[in-house]
């Protein structure tokens, strides 16, 4: 009497789930991972992770400077804290490390002191000072008032009409972005060619014949999916789960808990509907051949759709995130899985955009169950040389 057809699915995947889960390449390879994102989130919590102020010593001579040059640095959104010092003790502190940078002299010009070289940042801002202080120096010799001129410019402003605001992305949420894509992109990689592995084993060592005697083709490769897309999810959520615990507990990230939960929600759903997409494609095109050796050459063309979406979102999206192509691409099914949730992760996308990418590919998911299905069954029981995917499409 054979088995209800999702029950079968069922035993399958409990058997593939119980199999991984005691791998102790798995075990390493999830502890590696979550041990390596630990270490990150300190490393960048105890580095620090947002930029410090400067710290510029003004003498007694230059301390009429300190304001100017706080203000100097604001309007460049530079933080610049001032403080009073000997210069002799000044020049020991720059030496030690202590302060960025000393202002000494008389106070009509800009006269620095630096360890070893002048930051950029802050010379931009020592800079605008300079301007500032020769621009008072000149208006006072021709007779005007410097306060006068100071606040007439303080005052001038731009008015700008904004038709369509852009979206104000931060260095955390780029970096967040890129581990989400790099995850996914890991994760696809390592499960999908499980899947690949794990058809050709069992067609190679004829387990497959034992198998086939108690299941239907489609209930052994949509069971072997789902028990390798559980391990891979459970990977998943641990890794995320703890990379994003790590970060918020030592400060690495600043971002509020329901983001944080937010991002490792659009990880999972991502996983979920990229694996599926995929897998199904893996164990469709695996079934042609019968020998690990070949499984390579078989899944490559399913794989380039995984690299170019990855590869393309961690090149272009750090630098342009609002990039137009990859807008585009994210949206497409076959690469939706790499670029969308680096994108959702970074921030500003369109709710339809987000909308689009899920029911595309969704849809997906159900005509691969069919084309997949059929293939797989056609070729699973063929063995010897590999066999063209023309002749796999219709039954022997």
């Amino acid at each position: 009497m054979n088995p209800n057809p999702w029950k079968a699915v069922g035993l399958v995947a409990n058997r593939e789930i119980s199999t991984r889960l005691r791998n102790k390449a798995f075990i390493v390879t999830t502890l590696a991972t979550v041990v390596i994102l630990a270490a990150l989130a300190i490393l960048v919590s105890l580095l620090g992770g947002k930029d410090k102020p400067f710290t510029v010593g003004v003498t007694s001579s230059t301390s009429a400077l300190a304001t100017p040059l706080e203000a100097s640095a604001k309007s460049l959104d530079i933080k610049v804290d001032t403080r009073t010092v000997d210069e002799s003790a000044g020049r020991d502190q720059v030496a030690a490390g202590k302060l960025s940078a000393l202002l000494v002299g008389d106070g009509s010009t800009v006269h620095v002191v630096v360890h070893k070289s002048l930051d950029q940042k802050l010379g931009n801002a020592l800079h605008v000072l300079a301007g500032n202080l020769a621009l008072q120096q000149q208006v006072t010799s021709l007779g005007g008032d410097p306060a006068a001129v100071r606040a007439a410019i303080a005052s001038a402003s731009v008015t700008t009409d904004v038709i369509t605001p852009p979206h104000k992305y931060n260095a955390e949420n780029l970096v967040i972005g890129i581990i989400a894509g790099i995850l996914i992109y890991m994760s696809l990689m390592l499960n999908g060619q499980a899947v690949a592995q794990g058809v050709v084993e069992e067609k190679s060592s004829r387990v497959v014949e034992l198998l086939l005697a108690a299941v239907r083709p489609w209930q052994l490769m949509a069971g072997k999916v789902a028990g390798i897309g559980v391990v891979g999810l459970i990977q998943m959520v641990v890794v995320g789960g703890v990379g994003v615990a790590v970060g918020l507990a030592t400060g690495a990230l600043s971002i509020s808990a329901s983001a944080a939960a937010g991002t490792v929600i659009w990880l999972v759903v991502w996983f979920l509907l990229g694996f599926l997409m995929y897998a199904l494609a893996f164990a469709a095109v695996a079934a042609l051949v019968s020998r690990q050796e070949d499984v390579n050459g078989v899944v490559a063309p399913v794989l380039m759709f995984v690299i170019v979406g990855y590869v393309l979102g961690v090149s272009i999206l750090p630098s342009d995130p609002g990039n137009g192509t990859l807008a585009v691409m994210s949206m497409i099914p076959t690469f939706a899985p790499t670029l969308m949730p680096m994108r959702l992760a970074m921030g500003g996308v369109p709710a339809w955009q987000a909308l689009i990418a899920v029911v595309g590919t969704a849809a997906m998911i159900p005509l691969l169950v069919w084309a997949s299905g059929r293939i797989y069954r056609n070729a699973v029981m063929r063995s010897g040389a590999r066999i063209k995917l023309r002749d796999a499409w219709s039954p022997v």
